[in-house]
């Protein structure tokens, strides 16, 4: 049949031309110009696709579908004959297909299974602007077939918005080839929304204007299906029923059934105008008829991984500049058209140019396991516009070395292999199968389904009980129930989780079962096992993860469970809130992990008691399971502990006898006449953090007998602190550092060290009568500074020259002992004096 003429028109011949050439290329071309649709049908007749087939790549089932139905419907046929589809779970192609439409990761599994993909003779990447992760990981093993398997598979990148020189290095080079395209006007409006105004009511008002005031159907992009449901809702109960025959409200998301997605799209019957309420699954590749007015909310939302947490949460965003533009071109594919922006004019230039790849930001297990199933176990290998970020891939390999999909190595195992052709998240995969195996494939498809949809019970306050038992009953009762346990039913979703769930059930082919039965419990902690939870001591509805974080939950059933197992949080930096989950028996913990159940022994120092506890300890990740005391705890694992405890508190805590302090002072004293130069030797450090640094080897040995903070005073320091000192220092400690020194009378005084940059003797005057010079200490290098003490043991002079105090100053000093202290002997000549310890020397 005659196909009218589309902007795409006029490159096709060039096209044609590089991929015959070349055997790559780059289209741009704007929305509307009929990429999608034409191009497929203007290169089939190509020799160079003799024999062969064209796979066509959407980013989404919707589109693909759409794609076919439109190329096979300007073809005068039915989908399934020329033109086909295949997307999961919905496979319409026959003998005779020329042309495939398939969602990317059915190309995945393509190239899986035949690396060479043997029956095409061109891939075409539409949309590739969208930057999804299957989009990015087909074109690498699409490259790496070309290169290695097939150098006449010729490839196609078309998108609208995307800068093609990336690309085109990327290829080697491609041609890049621009289609102007043809758009009508579209007027743009700002309304900008008010701050105090909630977002449903401001676009319900848009809505009801643009219907009184302007012509055509009208496409309005929000975030998400829980605003487009309250959007509908509102739209509803405002026209009321008297518009109902000439005007229908209808959603438009990725979760919604084929027919319920088809009603959105098909044009509207004669008289009848329709608004479609969208996500930005509307944005690209979708033509939906009639449409002549835009409202676009701004926003998006879009999936956020963190590899800290390990968890995806979907985070509303502001739209990018080029999906703002993408929107307002819907209303131009026809006939001009009207565009309303939710948001100031002076804002736009704050929208950033573009979103970012998909796979600098996902969670990327998924790519790791199809990287592992393909042989690139190094993703340097192939060719990436945005090489995967190395945290988040390593993350990833990681859940999958705990599911089992991975061995030690990183190389894919059987089990693994089976995850990839389920086309599943891992997570759900390993589910499935464990499911299969226990004979529970119903429950687990419920299980698979359910985590695969939003939630199908919703609460008023927006926190439904996250309990999964509820869902799990509700799909297996009969009928659908408008309110359970006080929850609002979606029984849209509820329908398509029920198809969904026998659709797991069937895909499955369950055989006799080969383990015991798992619970619903047991087999959403074998897709979650780094959620397994378990409740903090004493603490309702607050749970310890066993990857370490916290969560939390307000549900009665769970807020005092034991143990449950977490399906879904909020990712909360924090403490996460739980949004569905399943209580878990400690059992069934012991049972599904058994073998990653560690077993240590612990010792620590317990505060305030200060005693040490020892237990064995029985540990899943973060969480203790179990622990019994441990009678007779390793030796060093006792000292770490007490040492431990040490460093925490500083050296006061030890018992410092005045002989250990005094060793201290003094090796202090006699390291800082060595660092000097003054003398020789290795003299250690005994400054506070020197010693909490090297405890093991001084303090340690002294340690293991020590079971409270009691035992440590039974430590001697003054033995510990030697062994950090040689045998040639001790030996020359008292010479260069004596404890005593002899004064006239005989007595042998202490010699402080506390400051060792001035060692102290303090000594009554009466007893240094006669001794003329000052004592010395540092093998006769550093005099000490003398404290000469009254009768009644007071400083009443401070010198380190001792001759020079009886030249001078002894005089006054006399002079005030003696008025002090009459019965004392107070000499006129102190240096021919006797010396004496009683008031006056004996005769």
């Amino acid at each position: 049949m005659s196909l009218p003429p589309l902007p795409i028109e006029p490159v096709l011949p060039e096209l044609a031309r590089a991929l015959a050439t070349s055997g790559h290329a780059v289209l741009q071309a704007p929305p509307g110009a009929g990429k999608t649709t034409r191009v497929p049908l203007a290169l089939i007749q190509e020799p160079w696709l003799s024999g062969r087939k064209i796979l066509l790549l959407e980013p989404r089932r919707l589109a693909a579908r759409a794609a076919a139905r439109r190329m096979a419907q300007s073809l005068g046929e039915r989908p399934g004959q020329t033109v086909g589809y295949r997307v999961r779970r919905d496979s319409v192609v026959g003998p005779g297909t020329r042309i495939e439409v398939v969602t990317e990761g059915i190309l995945t599994r393509m190239l899986q299974s035949d690396p060479a993909l043997e029956p095409a003779g061109l891939v075409i990447f539409d949309e590739f602007h969208e930057r999804s992760l299957h989009a990015d990981l087909g074109l690498a093993l699409a490259l790496q077939a070309r290169a290695l398997l097939r150098p006449d598979l010729k490839l196609l990148i078309m998108s609208a918005t995307v800068e093609g020189a990336p690309i085109s290095a990327l290829l080697g080079g491609a041609p890049i080839i621009t289609s102007e395209g043809r758009a009508f006007p579209v007027e743009t409006r700002y309304f900008p929304r008010r701050p105090d105004v909630r977002l449903e009511p401001a676009v319900a008002s848009v809505v009801r204007q643009a219907l009184a005031e302007d012509e055509g159907d009208i496409l309005v992009f929000l975030p998400g299906a829980a605003e487009i449901r309250r959007v509908q809702g509102l739209l509803d109960s405002e026209l009321g029923t008297r518009n109902s025959e000439r005007i229908s409200i209808l959603p438009l998301h990725g979760t919604l059934s084929s027919d319920e997605q088809d009603a959105a799209i098909l044009p509207s019957r004669p008289g009848h105008r329709k608004v479609v309420l969208a996500t930005s699954i509307a944005e690209t590749s979708l033509t939906i008829d009639g449409v002549r007015v835009v409202i676009d909310a701004g926003l998006s939302r879009v999936p956020r991984f963190s590899p800290r947490t390990g968890m995806t949460r979907l985070t509303t965003v502001r739209v990018s500049r080029s999906s703002a533009d993408q929107r307002r071109g819907r209303a131009g594919r026809t006939a001009p058209g009207i565009c309303y922006r939710l948001w100031a004019a002076e804002e736009d230039h704050n929208l950033v140019p573009r979103p970012a790849p998909e796979i600098l930001e996902a969670d990327l297990a998924p790519l790791a396991l199809e990287l592992a199933a393909t042989g690139a176990d190094d993703p340097a290998v192939l060719a990436w516009l945005d090489p995967p970020p190395a945290a988040a891939l390593a993350e990833g390999r990681a859940l999958l070395r705990q599911l089992g999909a991975l061995d030690a190595d990183g190389r894919i195992t059987a089990h693994g292999r089976e995850l990839a052709e389920l086309g599943a998240h891992p997570r759900l995969g390993h589910l499935l199968l464990a499911g299969r195996s226990s004979g529970e494939a119903l429950v687990a498809g419920q299980l698979a389904a359910l985590l695969e949809e939003r939630d199908v019970l919703r609460a008023a306050d927006g926190r439904s009980d996250p309990d999964l038992q509820l869902r799990i009953d509700l799909l297996a009762g009969a009928g659908t129930p408008p309110v359970y346990h006080g929850m609002e039913v979606d029984r849209g979703r509820l329908s398509r989780v029920r198809q969904e769930a026998k659709a797991w059930a069937r895909q499955l082919r369950a055989g006799p079962p080969t383990r015991p039965p798992i619970s619903v419990a047991g087999l959403l902690a074998l897709a979650y096992p780094d959620r397994v939870a378990q409740r903090r001591p004493g603490q309702a509805g607050r749970f310890l993860l066993r990857n370490g974080l916290g969560a939390f939950t307000d549900a009665p059933a769970l807020a005092l469970a034991d143990y449950l197992v977490a399906a879904e949080l909020d990712g909360d930096r924090r403490e996460s809130r739980i949004w569905l989950a399943a209580a878990l028996a400690l059992e069934e913990v012991a049972t599904l992990f058994g073998d990653q159940i560690e077993c240590e022994d612990v010792v620590e120092w317990a505060e305030p008691e200060g005693v040490l506890k020892a237990v064995r300890r029985e540990r899943l990740g973060a969480i203790v399971l179990r622990e019994t005391p441990l009678r007779e705890p390793d030796a060093g694992l006792v000292a770490a502990a007490v040492e431990g405890m040490i460093r925490r508190e500083g050296l006061a805590v030890l018992t410092w006898t005045e002989p250990a302090r005094s060793l201290r002072e003094r090796l202090t004293f006699v390291r800082q006449l060595a660092a000097g130069g003054a003398i020789p030797g290795a003299w250690p450090d005994l400054s506070e953090a020197a010693l909490l640094s090297a405890l093991p080897s001084w303090l340690g040995p002294r340690l293991p007998a020590v079971r409270r903070r009691a035992d440590l005073a039974r430590i001697d320091l003054t033995d510990a602190l030697l062994e950090l000192v040689g045998w040639e220092e001790r030996r020359a400690l008292d010479q260069l550092a004596p404890t005593h020194l002899e004064v006239p009378t005989g007595s042998r005084i202490p010699v402080s060290y506390s400051d060792p940059a001035a060692p102290v003797l303090a000594v009554r005057l009466q007893e240094v009568f006669g001794l003329v010079e000052t004592p010395r200490v540092g093998g006769g290098r550093v005099p000490v500074t003398m404290h000469l003490l009254s009768p009644a043991h007071r400083p009443v002079q401070v010198t380190r020259d001792l001759a020079g105090f009886w030249r001078t100053s002894y005089f006054d000093v006399r002079k005030d002992l003696r008025g002090r202290y009459p019965k004392h002997y107070w000499p006129d000549d102190p240096l021919t004096a006797e010396p004496t310890r009683r008031a006056k020397p004996r005769k």
